[in-house]
């Protein structure tokens, strides 16, 4: 039953939306369609007064442009390497036209929407405009449901939605309609601490020099980290124009005591950084108030990066579901879109305060969004890489797939190997996992957790990974034939342990598995990779495949040994060379700053 102050909200939404007749149906047309992607399933219809936040997609009037520009100041065999866009230029490439623009502007003003009570961001690429059920799908000519996964979310959506076909051209995509993603942490379910491991003999080891007394690969340490990838005798320069980020969804909270006591454990000289790290709410996350549960996502990014970057800055984002939103009978959790809310929130910040490398832990099927939907937010990730920022991503902790989830999801249920999103974006760098010495790719039977790989079916293959990927695909020729698309982006680019790191969550010490270790590693040591570019007088990395697929990979330790199972099978092997199971494999900081010509600074 809604609450009488559900009520009042409803009506204070209701107050701007006038009681002119809606527009014409008549010229209306399906604009995109989902099937319910596995997993999900029909569980009921919304209340007509639930809120919704309706973000829709103005299309750019230059994007074509702006990818142009991006991978010119990508490619380190162009002139203008490293020459990023300042955030005005890009906003000028993805402004709408004026005719977009008004025509949106118009359609909301037919059907009743006062466009002054739309929230319209600086750039005018995305209108925010806030309505019951009922009204959004009068708007849109659809009907919202309740879905519910196997897991127990909940979620509000469509399998459809139309617009005036004068509209298809000029608007991108409106969420939430049919994007089932969820921000899915890439970690696996906590496990206890190994009995073999003596934790006061793993703290000891934060005075050794050599792989062999650093690590204990039952438990994984900053120490270990930091000498497996040669970053352990590397001391920041210009930490104070240097900074390193990542994101927190789902209520994920980065407790700062926890982090305190991780660092008083296995890297006394920062510990004071615990306190000093830089908590942005995104619409409503949670941060650390000092009374504040801690999350074993939130914690883990914060503990792996304090460990590897003190002193660079830290700043973490938490996003939380976009207001209002109150919980009803059928639906308690907000069901709005997670990456659009940060990725807009970003899109009007000053880009000075953006951290120059930002990882994020999350992600899901790439089937359970609409294609339209999957390009509209890589290209927002490629308008942050042609500022000059790296973004890494978990590429995922199920293999080639959930065995659970390995049909397509075009109503033929095919068995097909399921990519990742954001993962499989080629505007993002995907970060593998490995174990163990010599490395080898990540699988822990104990949880099911595999490190995740595989071909994108919405984005096609970049003409920078054509060498490497069709290397690897002429040694594996027709195994998997059907199951995975030869010509799409394949991920992961590069890899990093993922296996047992030692976290403390509510000041007790565990162990955690996944990609979620492997993505802030890597983020974390090319932030140092930042700091001595920095130092060095020369600009940051920016978006990196480029320059991983010409010169980069030299810098990386290969991984040949293992496979990415999943979907009850064995997945993609790892092999010499660049392979879909750990992409080119585990970085080593030093040779990374020699490929760039600034070794030994």
């Amino acid at each position: 039953m809604f609450t009488n102050s559900i009520l009042l909200a409803a009506s204070a939404a209701l107050s701007w939306v006038s009681a002119s007749p809606i527009h014409l149906r008549s010229d209306y047309n399906v604009k995109e369609s989902n099937n319910v992607p596995p997993a999900w399933s029909h569980v009921g219809v919304p209340h007509p007064l639930h809120l919704l936040t309706l973000n829709i997609g103005l299309q750019p009037n230059n994007f074509d442009l702006l990818e142009q520009h991006l991978h010119q100041v990508s490619n380190p065999s162009h002139e203008r390497y490293g020459q990023h866009l300042s955030q005005q230029e890009v906003h000028d490439l993805l402004r709408p036209s004026d005719e977009t623009y008004h025509l949106v502007q118009d359609w909301l003003a037919d059907n009743g929407i006062d466009p002054s009570h739309c929230q319209v961001n600086s750039v005018r690429d995305w209108v925010t405009v806030i309505l019951p059920v009922n009204k959004a799908e009068e708007l849109l000519d659809t009907r919202y449901s309740i879905y519910q996964h196997q897991d127990g979310t909940r979620l509000i959506r469509t399998t459809s939605w139309s617009l005036p076909r004068s509209l298809h051209d000029h608007v991108t995509t409106i969420q939430p309609t049919t994007a089932f993603l969820r921000a899915n942490p890439k970690s696996s379910t906590l496990i206890d601490v190994p009995t073999d491991i003596d934790i006061s003999q793993v703290t000891a080891a934060a005075n050794a020099t050599t792989i062999k007394s650093s690590c204990n690969f039952g438990g994984m340490t900053p120490k270990c980290l930091r000498t497996l990838y040669n970053t352990v005798n590397y001391k920041p320069q210009a930490a104070h124009n240097n900074s390193v980020g990542f994101t927190n969804y789902l209520g994920q909270v980065s407790n700062r005591s926890d982090a305190q006591t991780f660092l008083r454990n296995f890297r006394p000289d920062a510990v004071d950084s615990a306190h000093a790290i830089t908590q942005v709410s995104v619409n409503g996350g949670p941060v650390d108030n000092g009374t504040s549960k801690a999350g074993l996502e939130g914690n883990l990014d914060l503990q792996t990066m304090l460990g590897i970057v003190y002193p660079t800055p830290v700043t973490l984002y938490s996003t939380g579901g976009e207001p209002p939103f109150l919980p009803d009978d059928f639906v308690q959790t907000n069901t709005n879109e997670p990456y659009l809310t940060w990725l807009l929130f970003l899109r009007d910040q000053d880009i000075n305060t953006i951290p120059k490398v930002i990882s994020t832990s999350y992600g899901d099927h790439e089937q359970t969004v609409p294609q339209s939907y999957a390009k509209t937010v890589c290209n927002q990730f490629a308008a942050l890489g042609a500022q000059g920022i790296s973004l890494f991503f978990s590429s995922g902790d199920s293999g080639v797939g959930d065995n659970s989830s390995c049909i397509t999801n075009d109503g033929l249920n095919r068995t097909t190997f399921v990519p990742v999103f954001p993962a499989s974006c080629p505007y993002v760098t995907s970060v593998g996992g490995t174990m163990n010495y010599p490395e080898v790719v990540a699988f822990d039977t104990q949880n099911s957790f595999a490190s995740g790989s595989g071909f994108s079916n919405y984005f096609t293959r970049p003409k920078w990974q054509n060498t490497s990927v069709e290397r690897y695909l002429d040694t594996i020729g027709d195994k998997f034939k059907g199951l995975y698309n030869r010509s799409g982006r394949a991920y992961p680019d590069v890899a990093a342990q993922g296996y047992k790191y030692l976290i403390f969550l509510g000041e007790t010490i565990r162990s955690v598995d996944g990609t979620s270790c492997s993505a802030p590693t890597v983020a974390s040591i090319f932030s140092l990779v930042n700091d001595a570019l920095a130092a060095a007088g020369k600009p940051p990395m920016g978006w990196l495949n480029p320059w991983l697929y010409d010169k980069g990979f030299a810098a990386f330790t290969d991984v040949v040994n293992g496979s990415s199972v999943g979907c009850d099978g064995p997945g993609f092997s790892a092999s010499k060379g660049w392979d879909v199971a750990s992409g080119f494999g585990t970085p080593d900081f030093e040779k990374i700053l020699d490929v760039l010509g600034i070794g030994g600074s």
